[in-house]
């Protein structure tokens, strides 16, 4: 299975901590050696570096690490390949465009069997479960909302929706931003931490590297990374409940919706 790593704040921030660590399990400290990509909104465009190699010695990801690349959307991804080839097509996260706004998608789990019926306004270029889920997320949402962009909390609400449905598919741990906001779906592995003031020391997990907050942020920031596993030893993590859909904005969670029948323990009734 893949891992997950995701960033949304409230001021546009560099991840290179957070992926220091991340690129480290890219076949270093873990098994995740079948490509890996991450993507960067800024403004309305967005950078994206993908590359098929072990993210542990990519030279791409050693350009990404040391280039603080400030962002206020952010979501990257380690492959362990489960459908598709190794290859660069095959290589998340994914890039569309929906009224006028670039989307970006990464998944970690297996729905097996899941072919959609496409209608060709979303078409995947690789041979995952993943992209496929993508655009037909994307096409759902412009039959149900068409040339008019939703608000965010209609929005919320039909991936809420649509999440019902992925999600008694198989493991559908995914994240999703425009670049306004994010959202998280914890299937069956996903965790949280949200920085804010007082900003303390944090030392990563996968790497002996460590990083005063304090001494590089203002009191006003407020960070939240989502990762598959948390990447530091030293902070108290939420771990998100199986079964939940997660919306974050200006780094912070700001809604929760139940993706599975029955309680769920964490989240609201």
């Amino acid at each position: 299975m893949c891992q997950l790593l995701a960033m949304n704040c409230n001021v546009p921030t560099d991840i290179c901590f957070s992926f220091a660590g991340f690129q480290a399990r890219g076949g270093a400290t873990d098994v995740h050696a079948d490509g890996w990509g991450i993507a960067f909104f800024e403004g309305r465009g967005t950078r994206v570096f993908l590359d098929p190699q072990p993210s542990c010695v990519s030279p791409v990801a050693e350009l990404v690490r040391s280039y603080p690349i400030h962002s206020k959307n952010v979501i990257a991804h380690i492959r362990k390949a489960t459908q598709g080839i190794v290859a660069l097509e095959n290589t998340h996260p994914f890039m569309r465009e929906l009224w006028g706004r670039y989307w970006i998608f990464a998944h970690n789990g297996n729905l097996p069997d899941f072919a959609p019926a496409l209608d060709g306004s979303f078409t995947p270029v690789g041979q995952t479960d993943s992209e496929r889920a993508f655009c037909w997320l994307l096409q759902q949402l412009r039959q149900r909302f068409g040339r008019r962009a939703p608000t965010q909390p209609e929005l919320f609400d039909e991936l809420h929706h649509l999440t019902l449905d992925l999600g008694a598919r198989g493991a559908c741990n995914y994240v999703l931003s425009n670049g306004d906001c994010l959202f998280a779906h914890c299937s069956t592995q996903l965790s949280f931490i949200v920085r804010q003031a007082p900003f303390a020391v944090a030392h990563l997990r996968d790497q002996d590297l460590s990083i005063d907050f304090s001494a590089v942020t203002t009191p006003d920031d407020r960070v939240a990374v989502i990762a598959t596993v948390p990447l530091t030893d030293n902070e108290s993590w939420t771990t998100m409940p199986n079964g939940s859909l997660w919306l974050f904005a200006e780094g912070a969670p700001v809604g929760q919706r139940q993706t599975i029948a029955g309680p769920v323990p964490g989240l609201p009734t």
